[in-house]
């Protein structure tokens, strides 16, 4: 029936006498009510308790903080359960919802639910007390909280940065147990956590949530906990090396230096804001490789400068002491018969000597030597390829490694199928 339809002494009622309605609710009927339910002293065999539905609309996550493992977020709380003591059918034939105060709330039955394992919650009360109470003709109460709690997280980072983290939160009636009050996940909704807008965070993507009931054994008895996991994937950048010209020192002396300081100060700025832990993460592994990479470069980089800025004195000393051989070649040199046969008779050598010298000269010594003589040329051409490919070989060997890594902890959490959450 619509509130049009209703007649002028009902729509007085609803909206003049709306406040004496509930004081007739809450202060006589309710307040007898209990009256009545504390002189009982034996629980009917069908009383399962009172059976609270819950629901979490997560409207922000604002932080994940490696160095205290935790996260924050702001949600709101549903909470609805039926109170048989607050029908008030007969007095509001238009079957119109209250809207009340939180204040009112006080004076009501509630569940006293809570976030057991939170660092810190609670109510949002700017400008007023965040908390909405609405009550059916029913008796079904349905309150709502907007929160900001911060709750665990069990960060592992074995695999930084391509870890997939978990923080969870259990939330619970703090003074009665499954006998009494009897949480539950709203059964209405097949999503009873659920994000009111996309979850955006500049180090993680939101890529599961998972809520399920847990009983838990405590003295007093057995209580309902309602879990909720939620699972976060880490983003990550890659980058690739760089080069240059063969000639462009000025360049690539400032060019490395940069990239070196740069790493040096990311891997410093990571560790700041990582806790410190006994085990080798994946990224020190990759920072400790790159600013090796980084370092090696520098040095072929002096070597090329050296061999470059001595070549040409390297060359004037070479032609120099040709000139002195030749000059003293030609003095020496006798062209009588006698003569030319003594000349010949110095580059003719036994066949075991000849041998001897050519396995020498294939010596490490000798390998060293000669690619010591090795022009700068041809020093950029050989790194041009050496550097890459190793870099490559080291990519295929890294990523496949943490990536199986990856790959195995997805299978144990059965995480297979998840995808960043949308709303």
């Amino acid at each position: 029936m619509s509130i049009w339809s209703c007649t002028i002494a009902q729509l007085q009622i609803l909206l003049i006498a709306i406040f004496p309605i509930v004081a007739v609710i809450i202060d006589n009927d309710y307040n007898l009510s209990l009256d009545e339910d504390l002189q009982t002293t034996t629980a009917s065999k069908d009383d399962d308790g009172v059976k609270v539905s819950v629901e979490f609309w997560i409207q922000a996550i604002t932080a994940i903080n490696e160095i205290t493992n935790d996260f924050e977020m702001d949600i709101y709380i549903n909470e609805m359960w039926l109170d048989p003591a607050l029908n008030f059918e007969k007095l509001n034939p238009c079957k119109q919802n209250l809207s009340l105060s939180h204040q009112v709330l006080e004076r009501l039955w509630s569940p006293n639910s809570c976030f057991i394992n939170s660092k810190t919650a609670k109510i949002h009360d700017s400008p007023f007390r965040n908390v909405f109470l609405m009550l059916y003709p029913n008796g079904t109460v349905w309150v709502n909280y907007r929160v900001n709690v911060k709750g665990p997280c069990n960060l592992q980072l074995a695999l930084f940065p391509l870890d997939i983290q978990e923080c969870n939160l259990i939330y619970e009636s703090f003074n009665y147990n499954n006998h009494e009050v009897r949480m539950r996940w709203a059964e209405h909704n097949p999503r009873p956590v659920v994000p009111l807008v996309p979850i955006n965070l500049p180090d993680f993507d939101l890529i599961k949530i998972n809520p399920f009931l847990k009983e838990e054994p405590y003295p007093a008895g057995m209580w309902d906990e309602l879990h909720v996991v939620l699972t976060f994937e880490r983003r990550y950048v890659c980058w690739i090396s760089f080069s240059l010209g063969s000639r462009a020192l000025p360049a690539r002396t400032m060019l490395g230096v940069n990239a070196l300081l740069a790493m040096l100060f990311q891997f410093g700025n990571i560790m700041k804001n990582l806790p410190r832990v006994s085990y080798i993460k994946a990224i020190d592994v990759w920072m400790l490789v790159a600013m090796t990479f980084i370092f090696c470069s520098l040095l072929e980089l002096a070597i090329v400068g050296y061999k470059a800025k001595n070549e040409e004195l390297g060359k004037k000393k070479s032609h120099k002491k040709q000139q002195q051989q030749l000059s003293q070649t030609e003095q020496n040199f006798d062209s009588s018969p006698t003569g030319l046969c003594r000349y010949e008779k110095r580059f003719m050598l036994p066949v075991d000597q000849a041998y001897f010298r050519k396995w020498k000269r294939w010596r490490i010594l000798d390998i060293i030597d000669q690619m010591w003589n090795w022009p700068p040329e041809k020093i950029d051409q050989l790194s041009a390829i050496l550097f890459p490919a190793t870099f490559a070989i080291f990519n295929i060997i890294y990523w496949s490694y943490y990536y199986h890594q990856k790959l195995a902890m997805i299978d144990a959490k059965n995480l297979s199928n998840a995808t960043p959450i949308s709303v």
